[in-house]
């Protein structure tokens, strides 16, 4: 995902930028400096478009900072969008374990676009006209990934090649199927089919997770991905995670 607001191109009134909280130290930083030096999972702030002005105060969440969502549209009024959405990039991910974790908790196919560095730069910058069209903005999670080797093991493959990989990532997102494989000069017609198919796919076999039930789950099989940074929060803003009970973390 994006870690700093000014790489994001702005081209309508609003762009979400979703932080990966335990991807970094730096990641962790921009969300403290959000929250006044405390460290939560989740900080929520409407900025101009040069990624650093706040325009409202900042929050844990939207409903932290206003119960009237219109007060976020009045304040588009002064600025216009510039540029052509599909002239965005496509978020990333820093490694596929945490992309493949992250699909599972937001219940979303995930597509791998995978190669050598220059090969996948030229299909992402392809890809951009489908990814951030009507149908199919919001609907998936993307990564990219030069390391083919750390596809293997979560998707039970004992070999890989560069491609696009269309993935249904497992309920603790650990491991992954996969739905779907087209080569990276595929054309963007038959990469639309075959990830809406997926998606129907996915939607129609996949059972809606229940938080509570899901993490006890979770907990009882012992399932938990290892992160840069240690699981927890930091709410008394001391610099150091709270310590409770239940620490760790189950997607």
């Amino acid at each position: 995902m994006f870690s700093d607001p000014k790489v994001i191109a702005v081209t309508r009134k609003f762009v979400c930028i979703r932080i990966d909280s335990y991807e970094s130290e730096e990641n962790q930083k921009i969300v403290r400096s959000h929250l006044g030096g405390r460290f939560e999972n989740t900080a929520f702030c409407v900025l101009a478009p040069d990624g650093e002005k706040r325009l409202t105060r900042s929050g844990r969440g939207p409903n932290h900072v206003t119960r009237n969502f219109e007060d976020f549209m009045a304040l588009t009024e002064d600025y216009s969008p510039k540029g052509v959405l599909t002239d965005s990039r496509i978020p990333d991910y820093n490694s596929f374990a945490l992309a493949l974790n992250v699909s599972s908790a937001d219940q979303q196919v995930l597509v791998v676009i995978a190669g050598p560095e220059g090969d996948i730069k030229d299909a992402g910058k392809r890809l951009r006209a489908l990814a951030w069209g009507e149908e199919m903005v919001g609907r998936f999670q993307y990564d990219f990934e030069t390391d083919l080797k750390s596809l293997e093991k979560p998707l039970s493959l004992t070999q890989t090649k560069p491609g696009i990989y269309i993935i249904k990532p497992d309920t603790f997102g650990l491991d992954g199927e996969v739905m779907a494989f087209l080569p990276l000069a595929a054309k963007l017609p038959a990469l639309k089919t075959a990830m809406l198919h997926s998606n129907k796919q996915f939607a129609r076999t996949t059972k809606k997770k229940i938080y509570s039930t899901h993490v006890a789950d979770g907990r009882r099989e012992g399932k938990s991905i290892k992160m840069a940074m240690p699981f927890g929060e930091d709410r008394d803003g001391d610099g150091e995670i709270d310590h409770r009970a239940g620490a760790g973390r189950q997607r």
